[in-house]
């Protein structure tokens, strides 16, 4: 089984791309994230290299490449979802990023994940059901996300200490990722541990 490819890009495709190692091409089915990171559509000839996630049917043996572990990982948990096959788990990851995809879930956020192509709503509330506990665990980590704005930012200091905190009490993943969320939110510039999670506890409990 194939885990990893070093070589020289050959040819970038839709969706796919060549690379040869050692004069024989690979044909690699990879996220829209992951071409980019390899250059330039018509940056071919440079070193790369892609781990890779070898899947053997019968008639085919497809290799899905990837920039980074977390990707590939993401990768074989949504494969893990009913109806989520590696054309649209590849869709998804081109569409959004790890981090962006943890947030989404945890905060049951389906429209996000219906962005998409090829994602539709059952679809997306399928994945959310499935993955949440799943990913409750990376969301706490050192890639827990917090959206301000438009923006997915890594979550750190007091608001992932706050999250912990608020899951150590008992209450599940999402009910904490959503109550501090928004408690930070409203502490703007003031945002300290203690009014956190006391901010937090008060919206849980109505």
């Amino acid at each position: 089984m194939i885990a990893k490819l070093s070589g020289r890009l050959d040819t970038c495709g839709d969706g796919n791309c060549i690379i040869d190692v050692s004069g024989v091409g690979y044909l690699v089915f990879c996220s829209g994230r992951t071409l980019s990171n390899l250059g330039e559509p018509g940056d071919t000839g440079r070193a790369v290299s892609l781990l890779i996630e070898t899947h053997v049917r019968e008639d085919h043996i497809h290799l899905y490449g990837f920039v980074d572990g977390a990707e590939r990982d993401w990768f074989k948990l949504l494969l893990s979802v009913q109806g989520v096959g590696a054309k649209v788990a590849l869709a998804i990851l081109s569409t959004l990023a790890p981090g962006e995809l943890s947030q989404a879930i945890i905060a049951g956020d389906k429209a996000m994940i219906t962005r998409s192509p090829g994602v539709g709503p059952k679809v997306g509330t399928r994945i959310i059901t499935e993955l949440k506990d799943k990913v409750s665990d990376l969301a706490l980590g050192p890639n827990a996300t917090i959206a301000d704005g438009d923006q997915a930012t890594p979550a750190q200091g007091p608001v992932a200490d706050a999250i912990s905190a608020l899951v150590n009490l008992g209450y599940r993943p999402s009910e904490a990722h959503r109550a501090v969320q928004t408690a930070a939110a409203a502490m703007g510039d003031e945002v300290n541990l203690q009014g956190l999670i006391r901010d937090s506890l008060r919206q849980l409990a109505s």
